[in-house]
């Protein structure tokens, strides 16, 4: 079965600019100023008092905002960051172009977030930092992440590029921690098409930043120029930032819409008996601590059992109108990261859940009867491909 005019394609992430967005960008054409300017200046402002009054400054890209947060950390050559292996490679790749060396640690399988006993047993004297990343917008343990960090007089590196608008304890994330980073790429609950932000802790951090997004160009007066230590290219446009301005307005009814659908996912999973064939269901949003966004609703399939693995699953529900992703291969078997060390074996809950993550569709336009789908199209699947 192929999709038809009645059952067009689904993707698994469909971003929704809506007619003010677009006449937002088309006054910024029209202005003469595209580039960094009063948009991206009012970006800024908008989301420090989303964040509770707290330095934010703008990026072209949420890795920007990670290397930018490592930098304003002083982390570099000799020091370790220590993360999770589930995540985008860019929370990886960022701490080497520092300089510094990534130091991976195993998940918790049930909430496939960096297990927090394990970052303390990994900690050494080389360490610097926690970078935690809170996969499809979940929180890890925030007072638990901050109290080690406390212990060993680490910063913390909040790769929160999926987590707008969850919270913690009620507490939106963001509002309170060290150094949190966002994304707003094209996939996000809210985006700017590309760029991010970082949210940091004083005045003193966010000049340092804001100079780094630049080059690390100094101006003073009219035409006086220095340049203390380099910087990059990384500012955000005001075409982008109109766009994450006019969604940003929308972020409370985008949040309430993905919890609507996850509740339906979790309706329809039951009905087609997803856990009764082993596929491994996220968990339960908790109000009372971790509330998510839903930035994707990922299953786990049991991919061993699978004639063809996770690709024949992906490959089927393609051919039957149904688009999939896979957030996230476990990138420490990654060629590059392979030849620093790292071996399959060594973070088994990484690996498995690494070899069978997959995320279905969600995104505010969806209705009941596609999450339907959805599910009666992975269940019927697997079943067919059951070994």
């Amino acid at each position: 079965m192929t999709a038809t005019a009645a059952q067009a394609f689904l993707p698994f992430v469909k971003p929704n600019i809506d007619a003010d967005a677009i006449a937002e960008v088309g006054k910024v054409l029209a202005s003469g100023w595209i580039t960094s300017g009063p948009k991206m200046h009012a970006f800024e402002a908008a989301l420090s008092e989303l964040f509770g009054g707290r330095h934010v400054r703008t990026f072209a890209n949420g890795s920007a905002t990670m290397e930018i947060a490592l930098r304003v950390a002083n982390i570099g050559p000799g020091d370790e960051v220590i993360t999770t292996p589930i995540t985008w490679v860019a929370t990886a790749n960022v701490v080497i172009t520092v300089g510094a060396r990534p130091v991976f640690v195993d998940i918790d399988p049930r909430t496939r977030n960096i297990n927090l006993d394990a970052v303390e047993a990994a900690i050494t004297p080389r360490t610097r930092a926690i970078m935690p990343v809170y996969l499809s917008g979940l929180p890890v343990d925030m007072d638990r992440l901050y109290a080690i960090a406390r212990k060993h007089d680490l910063r913390v590196i909040e790769d929160a590029a999926q987590a707008i608008d969850s919270r913690w304890r009620g507490q939106r994330i963001g509002a309170f921690g060290d150094l949190v980073s966002f994304s707003f790429q094209a996939n996000k609950n809210i985006t700017s098409v590309e760029g991010g932000c970082l949210v940091m802790n004083s005045p003193e951090e966010a000049e340092r930043a804001e100079r780094l997004r630049l080059q690390g160009v100094i101006r003073t007066g009219m035409d006086g120029m220095d340049v203390e230590e380099p910087g990059g290219k990384f500012n955000l446009t005001d075409v982008n930032a109109a766009i994450g301005l006019s969604q940003l307005a929308h972020l409370d009814s985008i949040t309430a819409r993905r919890a609507e659908l996850a509740e339906t996912y979790f309706r329809c999973a039951a009905d087609s008996g997803l856990a009764e064939l082993g596929i491994e269901l996220p968990l339960p949003r908790d109000g009372d601590l971790a509330t998510t966004n839903w930035h994707m609703f990922q299953v786990v399939l049991p991919a061993e059992r699978i004639e063809g693995g996770r690709n024949a699953v992906m490959e089927a529900m393609r051919e039957r109108g149904v688009g999939t992703g896979v957030h996230y291969p476990a990138l420490h078997l990654f060629s590059y990261y392979r030849s620093l060390g790292w071996r399959e074996g060594m973070l088994p809950h990484a690996e498995r859940i690494g070899r069978g993550i997959v995320t279905l569709p969600m995104f505010p336009a969806m209705q009941a009867a596609d999450v339907e789908r959805v599910c009666a199209t992975l269940s019927e699947t697997c079943k067919r491909l059951f070994k």
